[in-house]
């Protein structure tokens, strides 16, 4: 029988920080909820300031930051397979199914689902379980040189700003310069950060975080300026090309933030509930919709404002929290991460709490 990992034994900052993930994944994914069937609706006055707040603080960031931690998940799950005797990329490979399946399920409650992706995408790191940290950071390198210089390469042609002989090429790069590879790019440094030990001895390199933080900082804000100012001059499209280039400095921002303050067991304690969110990640993600359109439905809406999005992103996350804090004080893990976790390993597990 394959144990859950004891509640001692996980790292409890990764479970704070998944769970402000979810927080900001909610935030952006609940205008989604309603499918327009004309053209989006813009919004006037605050919530139109709101709405370039929400694009240039959270937009992609939060989605990089679970990306970043799923990346961090691999490194965990399949060396504590290989300790235990088990095949380490066989039992990944099949987990990567379950959520697959699990993902095609949740398509058809929410179209905007990342499982499917997540678990299509997964299959990059499997090659790198062997290599060496040096090896995944020259390629996690080169993958941000591409994502970055297809972002600016975007940049230049909405801008007409470039020669007829590199318009091609240029577009090819700015092709390249896409969510699935922005995933791809978190999923190694999150592996990268753990296999090199810097995730599970957090302590020894706070202050390291708070010159990765600063320095992330330095880069961000001069980007997030500049998207600011494409919005309101330039308008959308040349806003997106914007937030890529901002995206990977502002997610590392927040990652190396929330390590840095989260190392303190006192926050750790005061975060607990948003922790046990974060732990039971699976099962929230997949039931955020489900509570969003639930109540769209009993209020009759049909389109949600940023400021309506910041409502209903509070009180979705606070009956989530309310139901995982009760959920936990009778079961050790959620439904869909039992599921998970059966179709994993494909036995029967134990979930009613020792307690």
């Amino acid at each position: 029988m394959i144990p859950s990992i004891p509640q001692k034994e996980r790292i409890v900052s990764l479970d704070i920080i998944r769970g402000i993930a979810l927080f900001g994944i909610l935030l952006v994914n609940i205008k989604g909820y309603i499918v327009y069937t004309e053209e989006f609706p813009s919004f006037h006055g605050i919530n139109h300031w709101l709405e370039m707040l929400f694009d240039v603080l959270i937009e992609k960031k939060f989605f990089s930051i679970f990306s970043f931690l799923f990346g961090v998940g691999f490194y965990i799950f399949a060396s504590r397979a290989e300790q235990r005797g088990d095949r380490p990329l066989w039992r990944f490979t099949r987990r990567l199914i379950a959520m697959l399946l699990i993902g095609i399920v949740h398509l058809f409650f929410f179209f905007g689902s990342i499982l499917p992706v997540y678990a299509v995408a997964g299959l990059v790191l499997l090659p790198f379980y062997r290599a060496r940290v040096v090896t995944i950071v020259w390629w996690l390198i080169g993958l941000v040189i591409v994502y970055e210089m297809g972002a600016i390469a975007g940049l230049l042609l909405q801008l007409n700003d470039i020669p007829g002989q590199l318009v091609l090429p240029c577009q090819y790069l700015n092709s390249l310069s896409n969510d699935l590879l922005l995933i791809i790019i978190m999923f190694m440094a999150g592996f990268a950060a753990a296999k090199s030990g810097m995730i599970q001895h957090m302590d020894r390199y706070r202050h390291r975080l708070g010159r990765i933080s600063l320095g992330a900082l330095l880069l961000f804000l001069p980007l997030a300026a500049g998207s600011f100012y494409t919005a309101i001059v330039y308008g959308y499209e040349l806003e997106q090309n914007m937030l890529r280039l901002e995206t990977i400095p502002g997610t590392v921002f927040y990652l190396a933030s929330l390590f840095w303050i989260m190392n303190s067991s006192r926050m750790q304690q005061m975060f607990q509930p948003v922790a046990r969110v974060g732990q039971m990640a699976l099962t929230n993600y997949f039931t955020q919709n489900l509570i969003g359109n639930a109540m769209i439905a009993l209020m009759g809406m049909t389109i949600i404002s940023p400021l309506a999005s910041i409502g209903m992103a509070l009180v979705i996350y606070g009956i989530q929290m309310v139901g995982t804090l009760i959920w936990f004080r009778y079961f050790t893990m959620g439904p869909m991460e039992k599921l998970w976790r059966w179709m994993t390993y494909g036995r029967q597990l134990p979930v009613k709490s020792q307690g």
